[in-house]
């Protein structure tokens, strides 16, 4: 009867093993390419406020401070934004989540790009 267990046991874990493995497998081919491709729209995003202080720094005559706070401002509305975001997480799932920041940062990001529309 002990040895009818412990067979049941050995059986019983190598098979979560092999879903675990196979899960993981799943989950990184699915979310490591969504995941890789937000950092790089974020590292865009971050790169370009810092092209548009070069040249708007020196025509509007702010100072390196004053232009601080107002990129510091832009990014309290991406918190302000998220927050509500993540309540509705619970309804819509991850993968319409992610979607959607990803083509909503994109097109934000796009669009600080071209500031004479």
């Amino acid at each position: 009867m002990e040895q009818d267990v412990r067979d049941l046991h050995a059986v019983s874990t190598e098979r979560d093993s092999a879903i675990a493995r196979a899960t993981l497998r799943a989950v990184s081919s699915r979310l490591i390419p969504c995941l890789f491709i937000l950092y790089v729209v974020s590292f865009l995003d971050r790169v370009n406020v810092g092209f548009a202080a070069l040249e708007m720094n020196s025509d509007l005559g702010l100072s390196p401070a004053v232009y601080g706070f107002g990129a510091g401002v832009f990014f309290i509305g991406y918190a302000l934004f998220e927050i509500p975001s993540n309540l509705i997480l619970a309804r819509t799932g991850a993968r319409i989540r992610i979607a959607r920041i990803m083509i909503t940062w994109g097109l934000i990001a796009e669009a600080r790009g071209h500031p004479h529309f």
